[in-house]
């Protein structure tokens, strides 16, 4: 019988023993992580936390961190070196690792002291950036991927998410710690107590920021009203909370009003890319009540307030009209080491799945959230808006990873 028709092979060569073909599994990679310390006075935060770490160096990794590094976060030395870290006194060593995990951005001298080729995971805040600081990394041929820029599976920006929460909470315990006496304040108690006119909050915005400060107030006893452009964030606002507060579309007069009866006002607008800022006027804070507080974490983005400046949190607060202003851009850096939790929540994970994927090439194809995040490739511009900001020539990241 011929056996071309036969659907199984049963020739002699056929029912020879062979050798058996099993697929071949992408090699994993093996990182080499270095964490510096923070060189911007008023940055605490940490990329990655002592359990972060753990677990990766259990998976093979190498994390190399710059001594003290933990130190504002309050994570000593010891923390990171019982977990398997590599603890250096050498801030060299940490710059010379395939990849530098940073939370704030990267300054002139640290793009120095890159090795060049490799991967930089970091804060941006490209507004406050001048065309050297992308220059400098094009010329390293590095891949960043900023942290404003991430996405997750939800299509939402986890860093920014996280970071808008602690600042929302912590707006209102800020502004609660200027209300007592222990800060020459007007010797109330955010929220009041029973028979006691409660402290009115105004928050200017219904993001997550704004969120988090009503939840924050509603939670401490406080009337809350909310103003925002958008209905939809003020409905979504609404749903969240589960809770009627007063809500309105910001309209100048409505929000003057509410301000001239504020015990405390908070900027949590964040401004989409080319929309006009709405921006509290001068005369209407100067009609605001003696030692109010205002506290505009907007401040990064040029706040909400005319009489915003940009504080620090080693002078936080300064008296404008009677008023108590609160401007520190960083406000997610007071409580540094719950940032450094969230943070290293995101970032250990993700260094986990570019093990996985092989390379970063790999990881970029695969993760859309990733892929939005990068803005060099191998020291090519790929975020268009950086691109016109500096005049800089910038290519189509899905371009260059079919050619690379």
């Amino acid at each position: 019988m011929s056996t071309q028709n036969t659907p199984m092979n049963y020739t002699k060569e056929g029912l020879m023993p062979r050798e058996e073909t099993l697929e071949v599994a992408r090699k994993k990679q093996e990182l080499k992580i270095g964490i510096p310390k923070e060189s911007f006075q008023d940055e605490g935060r940490i990329g990655l936390t002592p359990l972060g770490v753990e677990l990766l160096v259990n998976n093979g990794h190498q994390v190399i961190i710059e001594s003290n590094a933990g130190f504002a976060a309050n994570f000593d030395n010891h923390d990171y070196s019982e977990k398997g870290a590599i603890i250096t006194e050498n801030k060299q060593e940490v710059f010379n690792c395939d990849i530098v995990l940073k939370v704030g951005p990267v300054s002139k001298e640290e793009i120095e002291m890159l090795r060049g080729n490799q991967i930089l995971f970091s804060s941006v805040h490209i507004r406050a950036q001048k065309e050297d600081y992308l220059l400098g990394l094009i010329k390293k041929r590095v891949t960043a991927i900023g942290f404003e820029y991430l996405k997750d599976e939800n299509d939402c920006y986890p860093v920014v998410r996280s970071m808008s929460e602690i600042a929302g909470k912590t707006s209102v315990l800020v502004a609660a710690e200027y209300l007592s006496n222990a800060h020459k304040g007007k010797g109330e108690m955010m929220g009041g107590i029973t028979g006691v006119k409660p402290t009115e909050v105004v928050i200017l915005g219904a993001g997550t920021a704004g969120e988090y400060a009503a939840r924050t107030a509603l939670g401490l006893g406080a009337m809350v009203k909310v103003f925002d452009a958008s209905v939809f964030k003020l409905r979504r606002l609404q749903s969240n909370l589960g809770h009627y507060i007063f809500t309105s579309i910001i309209q100048p007069k409505v929000v003057a009003s509410a301000l001239k009866t504020a015990d405390v006002a908070i900027g949590a607008i964040r401004y989409p890319e080319n929309s006009t800022p709405f921006m509290v006027s001068e005369e209407i804070v100067k009609q605001m009540k003696k030692n109010s507080i205002i506290v505009d974490i907007s401040i990064d983005q040029g706040g909400c307030f005319e009489t915003s400046r940009i504080t620090s949190h080693n002078n936080p607060v300064y008296n404008q009209f009677g008023v108590i202003h609160y401007c520190v851009p960083n406000a997610a850096a007071r409580v540094a080491r719950t940032a450094s939790y969230a943070i290293s929540n995101i970032f250990t994970p993700l260094l986990m799945e570019l093990a996985g994927a092989g390379d970063v090439k790999n990881l970029i194809k695969q993760n859309p959230g990733v892929r939005n995040g990068v803005y060099l490739y191998n020291g090519i511009l790929t975020n268009s808006q950086m691109g016109n900001l500096f005049d800089i020539s910038s290519k189509d990241i899905d371009l260059l990873l079919a050619a690379f």
